[in-house]
């Protein structure tokens, strides 16, 4: 399993930004191997954490490979102040059942 999270600075954001956002959300959605999402905002910095699951290094190419995905990628400093990617393999994911997360049951812990 994979991660791809986007952190970035919000800019100003228009029409084309929530349609283009909204597209992409469904692609992503719809491709075989997709676990789920997460968002984060961190108030003292201002920046959005999105951190998507993977099931494969495929599916989430599959994503990035997208016209739409592309577009995005391609416009992004008209609505955002700066952006970091980090894509990571999950090794082990596990917790008390206490609160649903999109890799619950996915996964064993690290070593074990």
């Amino acid at each position: 399993m994979y991660t791809s999270t986007f952190t970035f600075a919000k800019g100003q954001y228009d029409d084309e930004f929530y349609a283009l956002d909204h597209v992409i959300a469904q692609i992503a959605k719809s491709i075989p191997g997709y676990l789920g999402e997460e968002a984060w905002e961190n108030h003292e910095t201002g920046l959005v954490s999105n951190v998507y699951y993977w099931e494969s290094m495929e599916a989430l190419q599959a994503l990035m490979k997208h016209p739409s995905h592309i577009q995005a990628k391609q416009r992004q400093s008209r609505w955002l102040n700066g952006y970091q990617v980090v894509i990571a393999q999950v090794i082990g994911t596990y917790g008390d059942g206490g609160i649903t997360h999109p890799l619950a049951g996915k996964a064993s812990s690290p070593g074990g």
